[in-house]
């Protein structure tokens, strides 16, 4: 359980200290709301964040929703003066519950010592079930004071068997992808779940249909097999999407609207999506998909694969194009620059550097682009990013929350200079509850992803640049190491031996960001399909 207290749930937090939870105190709630909404993506078992009132728990509106719009289950508790009785008027004073409910699945005051078993219960559930998201429980201080006589059980509900797809949408499903020729496997975030990468393996074993994913997608898939042909970085024009345009049947798996748009559906559209997901489509006027197959994903997967036949009449040569042209690009990027300090080479010395179980967790910044489309995944949840709300200074709570559900696994943070210090005081947190990972710094002294923006729109440069303080300095002010690079091998050295450090460690790179013009805006928008 991660959080900051405030006097309102000091009767709550001494119960915390004579249970068996293990309480985090963190120096920001923003960041333990990050932290607590991770350690959920991660286990699917609700991650849990306390703060006071006012201040503290307008903090957690972020929080809550990257944990809503991310599909992680979060249970967010906040204190609150007491209801019954008022003792200092208006102060620090907001409607919690009125804020929070936009932002959550929903969220709720508790008014009686009575409710507090049940509701509990109740918005654990709601946080994890399908789709997770987070809840709000608003928690009085008279109310925390009470006692009551009800006796608490200690066990959890048992836990409830998902809904499976119904059958006439399993063979319709199949059906279409039989009737087709150029089928089509798209990988969304919802995937990243549950049983799904097996089955899915043993779907591609069998029809050797090729796979496409989403940002949040990444890692269901291993993307070192001979079927994978990329990520959907953008919404269009890339390589992967001249298979998307060629397609004629597009299994969309885990697909949900609130990420960006892996592709755009568009009026008069003749290519045929079949919707698997643990709930209905949000029609949207770039997505309405032709069949929907709702319930169980890898059950569902499963029950297609035994439907369809051994053999089928489809061209699997067809998108190969697609994947020899992608493999060719990075090539060339590379080419004769394979030390300097671009974000394809960065990219390709944090893959050697990490082992296939290790886990990268991104902040969010320009350089999400490079790895989300160049960055290769073989497991599920091993490349950490947000997609969905896509807000800066979540990078390093993220690397935590890993290190801290499985701490023999070697972990990554990479962050801007920009995200990182929006969460620099997790650093004490890091360092006292003994969490050990190097933080690789991408410094460009300016907000870099806008800076591309502005840039590609034609604007004059203006209000995106900074000024970085030494971060070396600020890596020893806190305990740690820091360090400076200036090529890729350097880099990979670094990174070896801070991954066996028993400290945090900065690495500092003054990244060149060139490449962003060139490649996601002249090169993409002149690209021809190689199918």
């Amino acid at each position: 359980m991660f959080g900051v207290p405030g006097e309102e749930n000091l009767d709550l937090l001494d119960a915390i200290r004579v249970s068996s939870i293990k309480f985090i105190t963190c120096r920001d709630e923003r960041t333990a709301g990050f932290m607590a909404a991770t350690m959920g993506r991660l286990t699917g078992s609700v991650g849990v964040v306390l703060s006071t009132l006012g201040p503290g728990a307008t903090n957690l509106v972020t929080p809550a929703a990257y944990a809503t719009l991310g599909g992680m289950p979060l249970l967010l508790i906040t204190g609150q003066k007491p209801v019954k009785t008022s003792k200092q008027g208006h102060f620090q004073i907001v409607d919690v519950v009125d804020v929070m409910s936009p932002v959550t699945k929903f969220a709720r005051q508790i008014i009686s010592a009575s409710q507090i078993h049940t509701t509990v219960i109740g918005a654990i559930r709601s946080a994890e079930e399908e789709r997770p998201g987070a809840v709000h429980l608003e928690l009085p201080e008279d109310v925390a004071r009470e006692e009551t006589n009800e006796i608490l059980s200690n066990e959890k509900p048992l836990p409830t068997r998902r809904p499976l797809a119904e059958t006439k949408a399993i063979m319709r499903a199949s059906e279409m992808l039989i009737n087709s020729k150029h089928p089509l496997i798209l990988v969304g975030a919802g995937a990243n779940r549950k049983l799904v990468a097996k089955m899915l393996r043993e779907l591609v074993a069998k029809t050797r249909i090729p796979v496409i994913c989403t940002q949040m997608g990444k890692g269901v898939f291993d993307e070192r097999d001979e079927h994978f042909l990329g990520t959907t970085a953008l919404s269009s024009g890339d390589y992967v999407h001249c298979a998307i345009e060629k397609a004629d049947c597009i299994l969309n798996i885990g697909h949900d609207v609130i990420e960006k748009p892996p592709f755009v559906m568009r009026a008069g559209d003749t290519r045929k999506v079949i919707h698997i997901n643990f709930y209905t489509a949000t029609l949207d006027p770039v997505y309405f998909p032709s069949l929907e197959v709702i319930g169980d994903i890898a059950n569902a997967l499963w029950q297609i694969k035994e439907a369809l036949p051994e053999r089928s009449s489809w061209d699997q040569a067809y998108f190969e194009p697609v994947r020899t042209a992608l493999i060719t690009h990075e090539k060339e990027l590379l080419a004769g620059r394979e030390t300097a300090l671009i974000p394809i080479s960065i990219v390709e010395t944090v893959r050697k550097c990490l082992p296939e179980s290790g886990i990268l967790a991104l902040d969010n910044g320009m350089y999400k682009l490079w790895f989300a489309r160049h960055y290769k995944t073989y497991a599920p949840n091993t490349l950490l990013l947000d997609n969905a709300l896509a807000t800066m200074g979540a990078g390093i709570s993220a690397a935590m929350s890993a290190k801290l559900n499985s701490p023999s696994t070697p972990v990554i943070a990479l962050v801007g200079d920009g995200g990182l210090l929006m969460s620099l005081g997790e650093l004490e947190t890091a360092k006292r509850e003994g969490l050990h990972f190097p933080i690789i710094i991408l410094k460009d002294n300016g907000f870099g992803m806008i800076k591309w923006k502005q840039d590609s729109m034609g604007l004059p440069s203006f209000g995106l640049d900074l000024q970085n303080p030494d971060f070396v300095k600020i890596a020893e002010a806190f305990g740690g190491k820091g360090t400076r690079v200036s090529t890729s091998p350097l880099l990979a050295d670094a990174i070896k031996e801070a991954l066996l450090s028993d400290t945090i460690t900065f690495i500092e790179v003054s990244i060149d960001y060139a490449d962003n013009t060139r490649v996601f805006t002249n090169h993409i928008k002149n690209l021809t399909c190689p199918i």
